[in-house]
Formats: C-alpha cells, structure tokens, sequence
C-alpha cells in the first residue's frame, strides 16, 4: 500500500508561521503520512503533482497573502493549464501580529487560487474544541502579536495555536488517505 503523501508550503519572515507550519507537519505524521515541509524559497512547484494533499501558509499582511507565498503560487500556471491539481486535498494556514490583522480574509485569499485550481478545500470543524473557542472554519489562523523590543524573545504560537495545526494536519492526512483509498476502490 503506497502511504498517502502531503505537501505544506510555507512563508515565514520571524518563525511564527514556520512553527505553525512544523504542527500541522506533526498532526499529519499522526496519521502516518509522509510530509514534505518547504519554504516557498526551496518549493519546487512540480513537486505538487505527486502528492495527495496541499497545505499553504503564510503571514497575513494587511489581510492578504505575503509575497513570497503569492509569487510561488503565480508559478502555478502550467499545472493550472494542465489540470495536474484538479480533486488534490487542499487547506490553509496563516498568522497575524493583530487581533484584527485580517486572519479570515488572508485565509479566503489563500483558498481562492485553491478554489482555480480545482482542488478540495478543507477546514476545521467546530467539534475540534480549539477551533470553537477561537479558530476559523477556513483554515488555521493565528494571532502572535508584534514583539515589543527588538531583541526580546519572539511571540511565538501558543500551546492551544500549535494544538489547532496539528488538527489540521491530522484531518487533511484522515481526509486524503479515505479519498486515496476511495479512488482505488
């Protein structure tokens, strides 16, 4: 049996989401799920096609996708052409530095080239206790607010923030190993 395989992508400029993205990597090892774990600046949009799941993340800024994540996601063009994503398991991560810092609509851009690509978009659910309290049914999303002295130590994810990538990554690897499963049947 060919184990179910899994892609998370990442931009991270100060650590916050690359941490969150190393929980969601944690929660799909749960699942026995081979992870591949990328800064978009080592990501080679190819590699997309052999996996079974897509998971991408990012910092919002100003309540959209950073940078980096987006110039990777523009390269996705020719797969895009090609169909090579159509039916892939799909989900999304990202951090703010403000309450407010537009964790929702950063999440919605990210599932938006999801959504073009034909791909299955998955969520978190209320029954997941940390996502009722204070998650978002679209993805993760994580406040970790701005450090107040240059040197001092980063605001890192909380315990409750990494317990939700984890169950992110544990659901996507659940729901892609039963469609993995259902298409050989």
């Amino acid at each position: 049996m060919t184990t179910t395989r899994i892609m998370i992508v990442y931009d991270s400029e100060n650590g916050h989401t690359e941490r969150l993205a190393r929980s969601i990597a944690e929660g799909a090892h749960l699942e026995h799920t081979e992870v591949l774990l990328k800064h978009v600046n080592e990501a080679d949009v190819n590699e997309l096609v052999s996996v079974d799941a897509i998971l991408w993340g990012c910092p919002g800024h100003f309540g959209t996708i950073s940078s980096g994540l987006k110039s990777w996601i523009d390269k996705l063009g020719y797969l895009w052409a090609q169909g090579k994503l159509v039916d892939k398991i799909g989900a999304v991560f990202c951090t703010t530095a403000t309450v407010h810092g537009g964790l929702e609509s950063t999440l919605l851009n990210l599932i938006t080239p999801m959504l073009h690509q034909g791909m299955i978009i998955v969520g978190l659910p209320a029954n997941i206790t940390e996502n009722a309290l204070y998650g978002s049914y679209y993805g993760v999303g994580i406040t970790c607010p701005v450090e107040t002295a240059p040197n001092g130590p980063p605001n890192l994810p909380t315990g409750d923030d990494l317990a939700l990538g984890r169950s992110l990554g544990k659901r996507v690897a659940e729901i892609a190993g039963r469609y993995r499963s259902a298409e050989r049947e």
